[in-house]
């Protein structure tokens, strides 16, 4: 899955990879959690956008937000078959821009966090969905969610799902609703080539979601490698969930 990340590279860096119009400025941040506000790009009126929007999609025939449970991750093989979905991937597709995601590998009782990034460290983007909600109101909130896949070889050794990574090249397909079906976007949805990523062992810092340094991703030492493993803490803001529809958060 993907429950946590970072996004540390320069705004620069990040716009020239994604070539929105907008010239935000933003800090790096190394401990992204659900229902944090998040950065985006999608398409308005042919023109990719940065957007700030909350992570975790409230579709919009939610009545009340406060009474769902967030859904932080799409699961690739629901997101033309399920309710909550079926919209969003047909007009609303959109990209997370990361550096990197923190994954748990569960052994018993313990578990070990891992951080996963490109092999050249540089910034990449997520498969996403997002959605508008209105209130009875007239209030408004922007949400979105991260698609999920199967594994690939590197990282199923941790954990059996990873979100979607998508290619360079394929960014304008995979935006472009007007034009691109979702039954064709979804051939997108596929895990990362082997050769892409890397993973390694880090501190249990980054189970508190109140960290939020460079030290998160430092390699894990080995004195900390002898100290008991624990759980990922959540928010105390929402109940958090994965697509499965069980309570969850990695």
């Amino acid at each position: 899955m993907c429950g946590r990340y970072a996004i540390t590279s320069s705004p620069e860096a990040l716009r020239a990879l994604l070539a929105y119009l907008d010239l935000p400025n933003f800090p790096p941040r190394w401990n992204i959690a659900p229902t944090q506000p998040v950065p985006i790009v999608r398409l308005d009126q042919g023109q990719r956008r940065f957007a700030l929007v909350r992570w975790g999609l409230i579709p919009p025939w939610v009545k009340d937000p406060k009474q769902f449970s967030l859904v932080f991750n799409a699961r690739a093989e629901a997101v033309n078959d399920r309710p909550a979905f079926q919209n969003a991937m047909k007009r609303r597709r959109c990209l997370f821009p990361a550096d990197g995601f923190y994954e748990w590998k569960k052994e018993g009782d313990r578990s070990r966090p891992y951080f996963v990034r490109r092999r050249d460290k540089t910034p990449f983007a997520f498969a996403g969905l997002w959605e508008s909600w209105m209130g009875p109101n007239g209030e408004e909130m922007e949400s979105a969610t991260i698609i999920t896949t199967n594994a690939n070889r590197l990282l199923r050794a941790i954990h059996e799902r990873m979100p979607v990574i998508v290619a360079p090249e394929a960014f304008e397909l995979w935006l472009d609703t007007a034009n691109v079906d979702a039954v064709t976007a979804a051939a997108l949805l596929a895990p990362a080539p082997e050769d892409l990523l890397e993973a390694y062992e880090i501190s249990t810092a980054v189970n508190r979601v109140a960290n939020d340094s460079a030290d998160l991703i430092e390699p894990m030492t080995e004195t900390e490698q002898m100290e008991p493993q624990t759980k990922p803490q959540r928010t105390a803001k929402a109940r958090r969930r994965d697509d499965s529809g069980q309570g969850s958060l990695f």
